[in-house]
């Protein structure tokens, strides 16, 4: 028997792999779940179209999410926080200036993610030990389980699409408008090094009336009814089927052993508190950075030692169009990323920089008016023409240039060890990223939208939750590495296949690659010595 712990995006790519060769797998998985008022409310709504949805429960689940001139402090699910809940019970950390936080969720993150898929660029791996080619057959096998929407744009060029037949989304006004906009421009645009095309997104868009899709509700920030996003619970759903697949919730992992023919876990269960022990051929470690980091630490009784979360910095700036689209407040539309830019500009970075853009949604329209609601001015007025002309930019950088966070496990006599993760700041990433922003209000004209510089946010580091790297792949591994199939060195039937073994994290979105190397080392760990 074959373990993956954790549900989320890596874990079940893992498993997926491990069964198409053969092979039998159990996930061990705390799988925590939406409270079952909220799922009530999600099912009713999912039986009837927008039009005849029930307004309290669609206010039931927009619930806490309260947006400011800030934006939100965390994402959350049909109202609910249980993406994030119980860590701090089962997972036992300390954040200093860290905005990354651990999952217990089934599902893990793709509960919250916003569902962007790219491929990385062989010049943003340079420090990597395997390259996009041996990446090349997994992404094509892991978006077959997430679907994706694309078009075979420009960026297809740079970044290939890895599917035959991509489907299809409708842009809003503010993006279509944008979109011809930067069309009419394109050769200047790249005499900058900006390359621009429609999102990929791992939504489920209609392709017959017999295969419904995204119906264009607004609902996106807040949770699909439908469940088009892509989340990997429900391809959990569909594994439990599968005769050589077990799942086993309510299990949260404590620690493992290794022999010569297989792997001891210990762990507990999470509503009863009983130790258990699992005996497994081989361990594959899923769990999310924090938790796949805390256990690798804890198994070893590496206390006080320091190993580095790397991170993609994230940033967000609102851009202000120079033609405003009517009554967007309105507008049928999906509201996750609508285009992506990226930037290739060796005077500012030798790696790619890559840029979200979202038109209108409800929680932009929200924070435009809880803003000017301060000032006491009439603000749904005002809100009213401003949101027809604001977009806003989500950017992110390579991990090279991004801070990065020091995870060290602290003992403790009267329970269990504390991950201690502490954000160490790179003095130089502001700096690019006004560099960044330089360069957009340097074309402003030719992108047919100005960055509003002082609403410029940088966050702090891990807030991009596109985070790894503390036991790094590497040829040749050395102490608190990895090799190829994500074994940290020592070990040699204990694989880490999530973000934790990533050697640097490119700006680019980071799940698909995450799933994609997680389906590599599972496929090829299947005859690993």
């Amino acid at each position: 028997m074959h373990c993956v712990v954790g549900s989320g995006p890596s874990g079940i790519a893992c498993a997926q792999a491990l069964l198409q060769q053969g092979l039998s797998v159990r996930m061990l998985d705390a799988g925590l779940r939406l409270e079952p008022s909220r799922a009530r409310a999600v099912q009713e709504l999912s039986r009837s179209a927008p039009a005849g949805w029930d307004p309290q429960l669609v206010a039931l689940l927009k619930e806490n999410m309260s947006p400011n001139a800030k934006g939100l402090p965390q994402k959350l699910v049909y109202g609910s926080d249980f993406p994030y809940r119980d860590s701090k019970l089962h997972v036992p950390c300390s954040f200093d200036g860290v905005g990354l936080r651990p999952s217990l969720a089934q599902g893990g993150f793709s509960n919250v993610w916003g569902a962007a898929l790219m491929p990385y660029l062989d010049s943003d791996l340079a420090d990597w030990p395997i390259k996009t080619a041996q990446l090349a057959e997994h992404y094509s096998a892991v978006l077959k389980l997430t679907g994706m929407a694309a078009r075979e744009d420009e960026l297809a060029e740079i970044f290939p699409l890895h599917t035959p037949e991509p489907g299809g989304l409708e842009l809003s006004r503010q993006s279509r408008s944008l979109l011809q906009r930067m069309d009419r421009n394109k050769t200047a645009l790249h005499q900058s090094g900006i390359h621009y095309g429609a999102a990929r997104l791992a939504i489920k868009t209609q392709r017959s009336p017999e295969q419904p899709g995204c119906v264009y509700c607004g609902m996106c920030m807040y949770g699909c009814p439908y469940g088009y996003i892509y989340n990997s619970a429900a391809t959990l759903q569909e594994m439990q089927r599968h005769g050589r697949f077990t799942y086993q919730p309510d299990t949260i992992v404590t620690s493992f052993t290794e022999s010569a023919d297989g792997v001891a876990i210990r762990a507990r269960d999470r509503a009863t508190g009983k130790e258990l022990e699992i005996a497994a051929e081989r361990l594959y470690l899923a769990a999310g950075v924090i938790p796949t980091t805390k256990l690798l630490l804890e198994s070893r009784q590496c206390y006080d030692h320091t190993v580095w979360i790397k991170d993609s910095q994230y940033f967000l700036i609102p851009l202000l169009l120079s033609k405003r689209a009517p009554d967007v407040r309105h507008e049928a539309l999906q509201t996750l990323s609508q285009l992506f830019l990226e930037i290739f500009d060796a005077k500012i970075s030798p790696w790619s920089i890559h840029l979200q853009l979202y038109s209108y949604s409800g929680v932009i329209g929200d924070a435009i008016r809880q803003s000017l609601r301060r000032f006491g001015l009439n603000f749904d007025f005002l809100a009213g023409q401003i949101e027809q002309r604001l977009i806003i930019v989500q950017g992110f950088l390579h991990s090279n240039q991004s801070s990065k966070i020091a995870a060290t496990l602290k003992p403790n006599s009267s329970g269990p060890a504390r991950l201690e993760l502490k954000a160490e700041l790179n003095p130089g990433t502001e700096s690019v990223i006004r560099k960044v922003v330089a360069k957009l209000v340097r074309n402003a004209w030719n992108l047919g939208a100005l960055p509003l510089s002082p609403m410029l946010q940088i966050a702090e580091p891990g807030r991009s939750f596109h985070s790894g790297g503390t036991f790094p792949m590497r040829g040749q591994p050395g102490p608190f590495e990895s090799d190829t199939l994500g074994r940290p060195c020592g070990w040699r039937r204990v694989h880490a296949v999530d973000a934790t073994v990533l050697p640097s994290i490119p700006a680019s979105a980071i799940t698909l690659s995450v799933m994609a190397n997680a389906h590599r080392i599972g496929w090829e760990s299947a005859n690993a010595t």
